[in-house]
């Protein structure tokens, strides 16, 4: 039976929606798990620096495929860990920027996946709030300083 690692930041309580969503996702190709599929959850509850160690285990566990949906720490963190068991990720960076493949086209190596580039985004809410709000002189932002992907970018 494949075993698929499955690698977020989430916490088992808040990701439960998630994680059903996963699973309707896989059973919708024809994967049910428990019955020809396995899934190791490594649910690190907002800690970042639990990745390397998470991600580490599944790799020891000889997982079929690591499922790194929780961004681009989680994703590098994989990629790290492994040369040969396949990576699909979701990201909100350019992931050839980011390292993860070689190109869009082309990512070679053992990592694939989908970007959302949210940096484009969060630019062009950036600009919408100067329209609002033209006389404001801050602007706050609150990041889990422990995901250095925001954390660094501030």
């Amino acid at each position: 039976m494949p075993v698929v690692g499955l690698l977020s930041p989430l916490s088992p309580g808040p990701a439960a929606h998630v994680l059903d969503a996963f699973r309707r996702g896989l059973a919708e190709t024809g994967y049910v798990e428990g019955q020809n599929v396995a899934i190791e959850y490594r649910l690190t509850e907002g800690r970042f620096d639990r990745f390397p160690e998470q991600v580490a285990d599944l790799v020891h566990r000889q997982v079929s495929v690591i499922a790194s949906p929780g961004g681009s720490v989680a994703a590098l963190a994989a990629k790290a860990a492994t040369r040969t068991i396949p990576i699909v990720f979701g990201v909100a960076e350019d992931s050839v920027k980011l390292g993860l493949v070689a190109s869009l086209a082309r990512p070679g190596g053992n990592a694939t996946g989908i970007n959302f580039f949210t940096a484009e985004v969060v630019a062009k809410r950036l600009g919408l709030l100067r329209d609002l709000l033209p006389a404001a002189a801050r602007v706050a932002v609150l990041v889990n300083p422990t995901n250095a992907t925001t954390a660094s970018s501030g």
